[in-house]
């Protein structure tokens, strides 16, 4: 038995090497690649970074900036804070010996936040529990020294896992053995131009047995914990207790002592965790952050109930509409096609149904790490369904071993405007039969992303007229995850193409120019 599974793990392994890699060759001259829009609040932190690929050493350059920010030509990082409300239209640079690009930016300082689906890095598919400080900061760095910091990935979220006991200064959550540095660990992400995510719950214990923001009694303590039901990271036992029967409310809520403690640190995510979400605990987070005096993003999990999707919409930058993704067929394409499409009404800027984290790469839910089971087909049809939904994107793997096929899939920066697109749309499902399922979704300037995938184990012809979609004139078919223009088709002509078995094909449909 032994022997099959390594002989199926070694044939995986090699489907995904001989795979080809259709994300082409980031080009050596400059690219702006970071988000087109941005929100912050008046006087919060600000944190941005100018995503560019291209051809090192290269300067950076912002017009426009708001009184307030100020940029490194080095490393393209903008901080600082702006008092003021209002839009800032900025022009971003990046220039090498090659050239120069440019970019718009568009500075929104108000009330809302996270004007594009989150896209970054979360621990729990790779390390689990057993994550620590260093895998954490070494995720962080292998975003920028991969590419794909350059490329817009901005977030570096640990989950479950990182708690102690409460003490410090406001009587937060404190970190593990695991974790003997928070503050300083955020400000090495932050110095990166990344931003810091951290996780907890409003039960007594989170999923995975750390105390969580509600406590037995006045003073912080945790009755599990007084009993000696914990390991040596203050995690419950399993051999102890039953962690289920600590999956509920405490009686004295230490909401506002955590979220000061992480303003503190620097945090700027919050993955909220427990179910069903309700009302009651989201309002208390979401008063908590709004008055922390940052700007941190209020992510809630798992998974939150449609008939309040007007109250998520309301009180959360984004929510889970699903229970946890594995890393199968099954579970990824049943998420993906049957439980989104609801959610559609509830997507904007600010505001993200969060269709779960990506599980590309190798994965493991820790401390072990396996190459996905998702074949590579699979995994196109993952990013660009994600992509298409304006899911926030949070990559599951390990990011201390991208190989080529995995870093082609997260670093095609054409797949990723489909995400990051201004507008915000979430695409809409315009056919779906036993042969195929095609997603359109409208884009900033005026083009239109159109997913064809194959749900069957067969190959598909599959296709579309341009007059379906609106079109009354010609438009150029291009192929986005090859970054390369099809053909012009006249508006009422059939075009079609060969989609792969559980595949895709990622198109974008521009009115061609006369």
């Amino acid at each position: 038995m032994k022997k099959l599974f390594l002989l199926a793990a070694l044939l995986m392994s090699l489907a995904v090497q001989a795979q080809p890699v259709l994300t082409p060759p980031a080009p050596k001259t400059p690219r702006v690649n970071s988000a087109k829009v941005f929100g912050a609040r008046p006087g919060s932190p600000f944190l941005y970074r100018i995503a560019a690929t291209g051809e090192r050493p290269m300067t950076f350059a912002a017009e426009g900036l708001p009184k307030g920010l100020k940029l490194d030509p080095e490393t393209g990082i903008i901080t600082g804070q702006v008092k003021k409300a209002g839009t800032y239209y900025v022009t971003m640079k990046a220039t090498n010996a090659l050239g120069t690009a440019e970019r718009p930016l568009r500075i929104v300082i108000g009330e809302e936040i996270c004007l594009t689906p989150p896209l970054g890095w979360n621990s729990w598919n790779v390390w689990g529990n057993s994550v620590t400080q260093e895998q954490v900061l070494a995720s962080a760095r292998a975003m920028v020294e991969s590419g794909l910091a350059d490329c817009g990935w901005t977030y570096i979220n640990i989950d479950d896992g990182w708690q102690g006991l409460r003490g410090g200064k406001y009587n937060g959550i404190q970190p593990n053995s695991k974790f003997p540095d928070m503050a300083g660990l955020a400000r090495e992400i932050h110095a990166l131009g990344l931003k810091f995510g951290i996780y907890s719950g409003p039960w007594v214990t989170t999923y995975a047995g750390h105390i969580g923001s509600s406590a037995d009694h006045a003073d912080g303590t945790y009755d599990f914990v007084e009993q000696g039901l914990v390991d040596s990271v203050y995690k419950l036992d399993r051999s102890k207790a039953d962690r289920k029967d600590y999956w509920h409310f405490a009686p004295y809520s230490f909401v506002e002592a955590d979220v000061k403690q992480w303003a503190d640190w620097g945090v700027d995510y919050l993955k909220y965790d427990w179910q069903p979400n309700d009302e009651a605990h989201t309002s208390e987070m979401a008063d908590a952050l709004r008055a922390c005096g940052r700007d941190i993003v209020l992510s809630l999990s798992n998974h939150a109930p449609l008939v309040l999707a007007p109250f998520w919409y309301r009180t959360a930058q984004a929510w889970r509409t699903t229970g946890d993704i594995r890393d199968t067929w099954e579970s990824m394409s049943g998420i993906g096609f049957n439980q989104q499409d609801a959610w559609a009404p509830y997507c904007g800027p600010g505001h993200w149904p969060d269709a779960d984290m990506l599980v590309v790469g190798k994965v493991g839910w820790g401390p072990k790490v396996k190459t996905t089971r998702l074949t590579p087909d699979e995994q196109y049809t993952h990013i660009s369904l994600w992509a298409l939904l304006a899911s926030p994107l949070l990559i599951g793997c390990d990011m201390s071993s991208l190989d080529d096929f995995t870093l082609g899939l997260l670093s095609n920066v054409e797949v990723l405007d489909v995400n990051q697109d201004p507008l915000g749309f979430h695409a809409s499902r315009v056919y779906s039969s036993g042969d195929g399922i095609i997603y359109m979704k409208p884009l900033e300037d005026g083009s239109l992303a159109v997913g064809l995938f194959n749900p069957t184990e067969q190959p598909l012809e599959m296709g579309f007229k341009p007059r379906t979609f609106g079109f009354f004139n010609s438009v150029t078919v291009r192929d986005l995850w090859r970054q390369k223009d099809l053909e012009t088709v006249e508006d009422k002509a059939n075009w079609s193409v060969q989609v792969a078995p559980h595949g895709v094909q990622l198109l974008k449909l521009t009115v061609r120019k006369l």
